[in-house]
C-alpha cells in the first residue's frame, strides 16, 4: 500500500483502477472468509445460503426499481451495475446472518465487513459507470485555470519546443511536442441571453505554437445532470486527444465544451424555450466567440458537433439543422427524442404545452424537414449494453442514411451508458473526424499569434 500511495497525492488516487480495487476486494473478501470460518452447522450453513440467494435477489430487485420504475437519471442501469448491486444484498445478508453466536473479535469483523462490502459495491459500480476517476473529482474540487494562464504555462515550461515555427505553406514541417492545455473561458450569450456556465477548451499542441494551423475544430457537450468539466474528468478526452496529437506531429482538434444546461440539474433540451435559449447559445453565440477567438478551420468543413447522452440529442439536433455550420455530428448514446421527465412534462416545460413543436424538434423530424443533405456526416456510438438508448440510436442512424448523411454507427462492445463508452466513441470516431475535417491535409493556414 506504500508504495501504491508513495508520491500521490490521495486526492488524486485512482479510484477505478485495478491496484486499488484489488487490494479493497481483497480485503472485504477476508472479511466476509473470516466471518464465515465462525461458528458453523449444517442449520447455519443452509440460512446462510438461503440468505446470501434472497439478498441477491433484493439487491436485484433494487436496482431493477430503481432503474425501470423511479428512473432517477433517465437511463438503465448496466447489467455490471445490477450485478454489483445483488452482491451488495448477498454480501450483506451473509454478515447479518453470521453475528449472532461470533466472538467479540468476530463481531468487531463482521461489522467492518459490512463497511467493506458498501465501500466494494461502491467503488464496482463508480468503476463501471467512470464517473469518478479521482477522490478529487468525486469531492467536485476537479477545476481548471482561465485558457490564458493555462496556454502561458505551458509555454513558459516548454518554451524550446514551443519556439519551432510552422511552415505556413507545408503542414508537413509540423513537429510540435508535448500536451494540450485545458482552461476554462466565459463565452457571451450575446444573442441568445442564456445563463450558460464558464466553458472549456482544450488547445492541441499545434494550436500553442506562435505560427498555429487553422485547425478543425469539436463543439463538445456534456450529459446531464452534468457540467463541461465532466468531458474531461470522466471523459479522459484531453488524454485521448494528447495520444492522437503525439501520432500526428501535435495535430489535433480543438475542442470547445461549452455548457448547455445552465446548472446541472437543469434541461433545457437544446431548444429556445421558457427554459433557456439553449439552441441559439449553442448554434450561434458559441460559433460566433470561436470563430472571434481561435484559430480554426473554415465552417462548415472544419466543424463538428458532439455530446454524451442529452448532448448527443443536442448534437444531432443542432447538427441536422445547421448544416450550414457543421459538417460532422458525433452523437454518443443520445435520445431518440429530447426529454425532461415524462413526454407530458417535456411537452409542457420545453414545448409551452404544443405537441406539435415538440414534434418538430425530435433528431428524425428535423432530419425529414432538411433532406436530402449534402457533404453532411454523422457518427453514432452506443454501448451493445444500454438497452434503452441503443434502439434510439440505431432509428436515429437509419433516418441520416434516409437523408443522404454519410453514417457511421457503432456499437461498444461491454458498455453501457457510461463513460467507458464515450472512451470508445471518441477512440473510434477521431480518425474518421479527422479526415472529414482534413486535420492532417498537407497544406494548412498559418497565422502569428
Amino acid at each position: 500500500m506504500n508504495s501504491l500511495l508513495s508520491g500521490v497525492n490521495p486526492l488524486d488516487l485512482d479510484l477505478v483502477g485495478l491496484p486499488l480495487l484489488s487490494i479493497l476486494y481483497a480485503a472485504t473478501g477476508l472479511a466476509l472468509l473470516l466471518v464465515l470460518l465462525g461458528p458453523t452447522g449444517v442449520r447455519r450453513a443452509i440460512v446462510t445460503v438461503i440468505g446470501a440467494v434472497v439478498g441477491a435477489a433484493v439487491g436485484w430487485a433494487l436496482a431493477w426499481f430503481i432503474s425501470n420504475v423511479w428512473d432517477p437519471w433517465g437511463v438503465s442501469l448496466s447489467t455490471g451495475t445490477q450485478l454489483w448491486t445483488a452482491a451488495l444484498g448477498a454480501s450483506l445478508a451473509v454478515v447479518l446472518l453470521n453475528l449472532r453466536g461470533q466472538v467479540r473479535w468476530r463481531r468487531v469483523v463482521a461489522v467492518c465487513a459490512i463497511g467493506l462490502c458498501l465501500l466494494s459495491a461502491a467503488a464496482g459500480i463508480n468503476a463501471d459507470v467512470g464517473q469518478f476517476p479521482t477522490l478529487r473529482v468525486a469531492l467536485g474540487l476537479a477545476s481548471y485555470p482561465p485558457l490564458d494562464e493555462a496556454l502561458a504555462a505551458a509555454q513558459a515550461q516548454d518554451a524550446q519546443t514551443r519556439a519551432a515555427h510552422l511552415d505556413s505553406a507545408n503542414a508537413t514541417g509540423l513537429a510540435a511536442e508535448g500536451t494540450g492545455v485545458v482552461g476554462t473561458v466565459s463565452i457571451p450569450a450575446t444573442e441568445s441571453g442564456f445563463a450558460a456556465r464558464d466553458a472549456l477548451v482544450y488547445l492541441p499542441p499545434a494550436a500553442q505554437l506562435p505560427y498555429p494551423p487553422a485547425l478543425p475544430v469539436v463543439e463538445m457537450l456534456s450529459g446531464q445532470p452534468g457540467s463541461p468539466s465532466d468531458v474531461f474528468t470522466a471523459g479522459h478526452l484531453a488524454s485521448i486527444l494528447d495520444t492522437y496529437s503525439r501520432a500526428h506531429s501535435g495535430l489535433a482538434p480543438i475542442l470547445v465544451v461549452p455548457d448547455q444546461l445552465g446548472a446541472p440539474g437543469n434541461n433545457p433540451m437544446c431548444v429556445d424555450s421558457a427554459l433557456g435559449n439553449s439552441a441559439s447559445y449553442l448554434s450561434i453565440d458559441v460559433p460566433a466567440w470561436i470563430k472571434s477567438h481561435l484559430h480554426i478551420a473554415a465552417q462548415p468543413a472544419g466543424w463538428t458537433i458532439a455530446g454524451f447522452s442529452q448532448g448527443g440529442t443536442c448534437s444531432i439536433q443542432l447538427g441536422a439543422a445547421h448544416p450550414q455550420v457543421y459538417s460532422t455530428i458525433l452523437d454518443i448514446s443520445g435520445e431518440l427524442v429530447p426529454s425532461n421527465g415524462s413526454e407530458a412534462h417535456t411537452v409542457q416545460c420545453g414545448f409551452g404545452g404544443s405537441v406539435s413543436r415538440y414534434a418538430t424538434a425530435a433528431p428524425t423530424a428535423i432530419l425529414a424537414a432538411h433532406e436530402p443533405y449534402a457533404g453532411l456526416g454523422a457518427i453514432f456510438v452506443v454501448g451493445d449494453d444500454d438497452v434503452r438508448f441503443l434502439p434510439g440510436i440505431r432509428a436515429v442512424a437509419d433516418a441520416t442514411q434516409r437523408a443522404g448523411v454519410d453514417t457511421h454507427l457503432f456499437e461498444s462492445p461491454g458498455t453501457a451508458h457510461d463513460w467507458h463508452t464515450v472512451d470508445y466513441a471518441w477512440t473510434t470516431a477521431l480518425p474518421i473526424i479527422a479526415a472529414r475535417t482534413a486535420l492532417l491535409a498537407p497544406a494548412v493556414i498559418a497565422m502569428t499569434r
